[in-house]
C-alpha cells in the first residue's frame, strides 16, 4: 500500500475526530430545540412548517404514537413514490423518452428509497427521469435519513430521561433534522461538488462526437444536489449506474476524500450527541472508539488485500505493483477502492467508487461482514447509533450482568426481560431475513437465474444482495441480475424487514427504558465507559455476527479465497 493511501486514511480519520464534537454538539442543540447560529434564518421556516402541517411542537409522543408516525410516513411515501415511478413517462422533465418502471421494479425502488437503502435494479441515467430523480428520489434521501436520525434521538432520550412516558415528537424531530442539519450541509456540499466538476443542470443529454468519430449521448442532470445528500444521509443511490466511480458524480481525488468524510461524519458525530444527552461524554467516546476500531481494522484489511493484487495473474506479472485494478477507477487506485468499500458498508450508504464484485474474495468479505453486523460501525445516520446501542450495548450489559450476578444496568436503569427480548428480536431479524432469503434464492430456479458467476462467488453475489437490502445499505456485488420479479419482490420485503423490523422493537425498548427510574450505582455496577467496556462491546458485536453468519461466509468468500490460493478459479 502506497504512502499516499495511508495519508488519505490518516487525514480522513483526523477530519472525523475534528468533526465529531463539533457536529455532535450541534445535533444535540438542534434536536432539543435550542438556539443555533442558523436559528435567525431557519426558525421562522420551522414555525411555518408546523403551522401548515398542524403540528404542535410542544406535544410529545409515547413510543406507540412515535412508531405509528414513522410507519404512517413510510406508507404514504412508498405509495406516492410508486405512483410517480409508474407514471414518469407522462410527467414533466422526461429528458429522453424514459419509460415507466414495471410494477415490481417500481415497488422495489419506492421501498428502497424510503427505507434509506437506495438499492437500484435500474440504471440511474436511463431508468429515471429528472423529475423522478429530483422530486422523488432526492427528496426521499432527506426524509429517510432524517427518520433514522429521529429514531436514534428517540432511543437516546429513552435511555437518558428520568421516568418519562414520552420520547419526543417524530414530526418535530424529522423537521429539525432536515432543516437544520441535512439541508445546510447539502447546499454547501453541492456547491463544492459543482466547483469540482459535478453537473447541476436540467439540460437534456448532450450528443457528442468521440475521438474515433462515433456518436455518443452524454447524460447530465441535477447531479450535485443528489450526490451530496446520498453521502451525508447514508443513502447511496447513484444518479448514474456507475455511482461514485462515475466522473460526473466523483470527478477528483478531493471529491472522493470529501465523499468518504461525508458518509462517515454525521454517524460518528451522533456518539458525541449521545454523550451530551447522557451528561457523560465518556459514554459517547467509548462507543466512538468501539465503532472506529472495527471500521479501521476492516478498512486497512481491504486496502491491503486490494493493493497486493491477484495471485492468479500470469507468471511474470508483478501483481503487488499493479494492485487489483479490475473494477477500479484509475483516478483513485486499488487501495482507495478498498477504503471506500469498507466505509460505505461500515455505514449504510451503498455508494461505490469501485465494483465490489471485482474485489479479492477476502476483501469482499469485509463489506459483507460490515453489513451483517447490522452496519453499526458507525452505521447509517441514526440507524448505526440505535443499532449499536441495542445490538451492542444492551446485550453487552446483559452479559456483564450475568458475569457479576446481578440485574444488568445501563446508564443507571435496569435492563430487564422485556428489553432483552426487544434487543434479541432486533438482532435476530437481520439474520432471519438475510439467511432466509439467501437460502430461497440459492435453491429456487428464479433465484438461481440471477448470479453471473458460478460456485462460491455466485453464492456470494446472492448473499451480498440480501445482506445489502436487509441492512438497508444498497451497494451490490454487481454480478447479480436483480431486475426480475423474484429479486424485486423479495428484495423489497427484505428492505422493509431490515428497516421496520428493527425500528419497532427499538422504539418499544426506548419507551420501556424511558419509564424506568434511575438506580444509584453500587460496587456491583458494571462500568460502561473505558477500555474494558469497549472491548466487551466490540466482542459482543463481532461474536454475534460471526456466530450468525460464519457458515454462510464460509460457503462464499472464504471458500472463494481458498480456491484462489490453490490456483483455481471458483
Amino acid at each position: 500500500m502506497a504512502l499516499g493511501d495511508f495519508l488519505t486514511l490518516a487525514t480522513i480519520a483526523g477530519a472525523i475526530l475534528l468533526l465529531t464534537p463539533l457536529l455532535g454538539r450541534y445535533i444535540h442543540r438542534v434536536m432539543e430545540g435550542e438556539r443555533t447560529f442558523l436559528s435567525p434564518i431557519l426558525r421562522p421556516v420551522e414555525r411555518l412548517v408546523y403551522r401548515v402541517s398542524g403540528i404542535d411542537e410542544a406535544a410529545e409522543q409515547d413510543w406507540k404514537a412515535y412508531t405509528v408516525s414513522v410507519l404512517a410516513m413510510a406508507l404514504v411515501a412508498i405509495v406516492a413514490g410508486y405512483v410517480v415511478l409508474r407514471l414518469q413517462d407522462v410527467l414533466p422533465f422526461n429528458q429522453g423518452g424514459i419509460a415507466p418502471m414495471s410494477p415490481d421494479l417500481a415497488f422495489n425502488t419506492s421501498v428502497s428509497f424510503e427505507t434509506n437503502t437506495n438499492w437500484q435494479n435500474y440504471s440511474g441515467e436511463t431508468g429515471a427521469t429528472y423529475l423522478t430523480q429530483a422530486a422523488m428520489l432526492a427528496v426521499r434521501n432527506f426524509t429517510s435519513a432524517a427518520t433514522g436520525l429521529a429514531v436514534a434521538i428517540a432511543l437516546i432520550r429513552g435511555l437518558t430521561r428520568r421516568s418519562s412516558k414520552t420520547l419526543g415528537n417524530y414530526w418535530v424531530d424529522l423537521t429539525r433534522g432536515i432543516l437544520y442539519i441535512l439541508l445546510p450541509i447539502s447546499i454547501v456540499g453541492a456547491l463544492v461538488l459543482v466547483w469540482q466538476g459535478v453537473p447541476q443542470t436540467w439540460d437534456p443529454s448532450h450528443a457528442v462526437t468521440t475521438l474515433q468519430g462515433g456518436k455518443q449521448l452524454i447524460a447530465l442532470g441535477p447531479v450535485a444536489s443528489q450526490e451530496i445528500i446520498k453521502e451525508i444521509g447514508n443513502n447511496g443511490g447513484g444518479f448514474f449506474n456507475a455511482n461514485s466511480s462515475h466522473p460526473f458524480e466523483n470527478p477528483t481525488p478531493l471529491t472522493d476524500w470529501l465523499e468518504i468524510v461525508g458518509l462517515l461524519g454525521l454517524s460518528f458525530a451522533l456518539t458525541y450527541t449521545f454523550g451530551r444527552y447522557a451528561q457523560n461524554q465518556r459514554q459517547g467516546w467509548t462507543i466512538f472508539g468501539a465503532m472506529a476500531v472495527i471500521l479501521l481494522v476492516g478498512a486497512i484489511g481491504a486496502m491491503h488485500v486490494e493493493s497486493t493484487g491477484n495471485a492468479l495473474l500470469p507468471a511474470g506479472v508483478d501483481s503487488a505493483a499493479l494492485g487489483n485494478m479490475e473494477g477500479k477507477e484509475t483516478r483513485f487506485g486499488a487501495a482507495l477502492g478498498g477504503l471506500f468499500m469498507a466505509a460505505t458498508t461500515g455505514t449504510s450508504t451503498g455508494a461505490i467508487n469501485s465494483w465490489h464484485d471485482s474485489a479479492q474474495p477476502i476483501a469482499g468479505l469485509v463489506p459483507l461482514f460490515n453489513m451483517e453486523l447490522g452496519e453499526i460501525t458507525p452505521g447509517g445516520i441514526g440507524a448505526g447509533m440505535y443499532g449499536m446501542l441495542v445490538i451492542g450495548a444492551i446485550l453487552a450489559v446483559f452479559i456483564a450482568g450475568l458475569m457479576v450476578g446481578r440485574t444488568p444496568e445501563y446508564l443507571g436503569k435496569k435492563v430487564e426481560s422485556f428489553e432483552i427480548k426487544m434487543a434479541m428480536l432486533t438482532a435476530l431479524v437481520l439474520g432471519a431475513s438475510i439467511l432466509g432469503f439467501t437460502a430461497l434464492a440459492s435453491v429456487l430456479p428464479d433465484g438461481l437465474k440471477g448470479p453471473l458467476s458460478a460456485g462460491p462467488h455466485g453464492f456470494s453475489e446472492i448473499l451480498y444482495a440480501f445482506s445489502s437490502q436487509t441492512g438497508n445499505n444498497g451497494s451490490a456485488f454487481a454480478g447479480l441480475t436483480g431486475n426480475t420479479p423474484f429479486y424485486n419482490v423479495t428484495g423489497a420485503i427484505a428492505m422493509l424487514i431490515g428497516r421496520y423490523g428493527m425500528i419497532i422493537p427499538i422504539l418499544a425498548l426506548a419507551g420501556s427504558m424511558a419509564a424506568k427510574r434511575r438506580v444509584a450505582p453500587s460496587l456491583g455496577t458494571f462500568p460502561t465507559t473505558g477500555i474494558l467496556w469497549s472491548v466487551l462491546l466490540m466482542g459482543v458485536v463481532i461474536i454475534v455476527g460471526a456466530l450468525t453468519f460464519f457458515p454462510a461466509l464460509s460457503l462464499g468468500p472464504i471458500v472463494d479465497q481458498l480456491l484462489q490460493n490453490a490456483g483455481k478459479l471458483s
